[in-house]
């Protein structure tokens, strides 16, 4: 096998585990044995723990990019992209663990570094953008003020993971985001926006639908 190839198994494989049990209780022996190597393998390639994470994270967030980028393209008007944006982030919470980004805050600053500038930078932008263009288009109310509200989303996003305010054992974290995203987009639409993202959510969650 060629070295980056068993440097793209280690990522994949230290990644599943990372979502399914969170970062910080996932060591480099577990990563070895989930994938059958040995610890050498995976210190040839990787520095330590918190270099892998990094390079996961970094892959993670070029995936969503290039995710958002296919929806943001691929949407006729901003309520269809809201809709499939909704749809996708659902599909992507279902098996990720709440304690993820607190594990990254608290224990890998460089990764969540990156996260931060991700959604300070990418994500406010494009939320901006968004709703712009829906205002424009008569399915975002004129007064509200597209800088404020993509700064309030990416802030909505982080509060689905406080797990004092959502405990895992309550709440599933898919279904928080969820219910956090609708409240927030019914807070903006105008009546004629409120009809079509209900009639894209339906779309969306037809078992036909692309997401």
């Amino acid at each position: 096998m060629e070295e980056q190839d068993v440097k793209d198994k280690i990522l994949k494989g230290a990644e599943e585990l990372f979502m399914r049990y969170g970062i910080r209780s996932i060591s480099m022996d577990d990563i070895a044995r989930h994938l059958a190597v040995s610890k050498k393998t995976l210190y040839q390639h990787f520095a330590d723990k918190d270099d892998l994470v990094l390079l996961v994270s970094r892959g993670h967030l070029q995936r969503n990019r290039a995710e958002f980028e296919g929806i943001w393209e691929a949407a006729k008007n901003p309520i269809e992209e809201l809709a499939k944006i909704s749809a996708c982030m659902r599909m992507n919470m279902e098996t990720m663990n709440p304690t993820l980004l607190f594990d990254l805050q608290k224990f890998h600053p460089k990764a969540w570094s990156e996260w931060i500038g991700f959604k300070n930078k990418y994500i406010r932008e494009n939320v901006v953008r968004n709703l712009a263009k829906g205002m424009e288009d008569g399915y975002i109310r004129p007064d509200i003020n597209p800088e404020i509200m993509a700064a309030m989303r990416i802030e909505l996003v982080q509060l689905a993971f406080n797990n004092e305010i959502f405990p895992p054992g309550q709440y599933k974290l898919a279904e928080v985001q969820e219910q956090i995203f609708d409240h927030f987009v019914y807070g903006l639409v105008t009546e004629k926006g409120k009809k079509l993202y209900q009639k894209c959510k339906t779309l969306n969650n037809q078992p036909s639908s692309v997401l």
